[in-house]
């Protein structure tokens, strides 16, 4: 008996059980085309009525994102990270939530998620992803199963770019305005607080210029 993204056959008959639950999960030979590896069953060809949420539009070597997909409960998941044209499954996904695997693809044994088993997962199913050093930008992209014989492929969530840690960096708009002095150049007196407050200010503007490259 063999069986492909829960599409069951007895090696004989070939009698087909239309199980798309997914009782075991997706295997990796479909990670790169995303297809459950079966025929007689097609994708749905509407739009589908999933959408791929993520916790931020930009991502950040070492700084985790949380990705849900939203929707109608669904029993079958395959997702993904890449990036433009290439097939190739990028970063490393996080703990798995309840009912869900990871899928070893492109050498990676978290390099993707599926399901475990045929339990529903839903809008509070969130899958946390690590980016990879590598690639400027990144989607996620899914094919995702409702239950039976009906599921989408292509589920894509919008476009991330990478940010750099320097890009956190202040603005000048956060440095303090240099102190004023009218040019006089000198240590100040008690006698005259704005003179004895500007090597303070000076002092205090040329450590800001250091540490927010004002």
């Amino acid at each position: 008996m063999t069986s492909h993204w829960g599409l069951i056959s007895n090696g004989q008959d070939l009698t087909v059980t239309p199980v798309l639950g997914f009782p075991t999960g997706a295997p990796a030979s479909a990670c790169e085309s995303m297809k459950p590896q079966h025929s007689g069953v097609q994708p749905q060809p509407n739009q589908p009525p999933y959408i791929i949420e993520t916790s931020n539009s930009t991502f950040q070597t070492g700084q985790p994102l949380t990705v849900i997909i939203k929707g109608p409960d669904y029993a079958g998941v395959l997702l993904e990270a890449r990036s433009g044209s290439s097939t190739n499954a990028l970063g490393s996904w996080g703990s798995t939530p309840a009912h869900t695997k990871h899928l070893r693809c492109s050498g990676n044994s978290q390099g993707a998620i599926s399901h475990s088993n045929t339990n529903m997962k839903n809008n509070l199913t969130v899958y946390t992803w690590m980016p990879p050093e590598t690639s400027n930008s990144i989607y996620f992209l899914a094919t995702v199963a409702k239950g039976q014989t009906v599921y989408w492929l292509n589920v894509k969530s919008a476009t991330l770019t990478r940010v750099f840690a320097e890009d956190y960096k202040l603005t000048p708009s956060f440095c303090p305005p240099p102190p004023h002095s009218d040019g006089v150049v000198g240590t100040g007196s008690a006698a005259d607080p704005k003179m004895a407050s500007a090597p303070v200010l000076l002092l205090l503007t040329l450590l800001a210029s250091t540490l927010f490259h004002c």
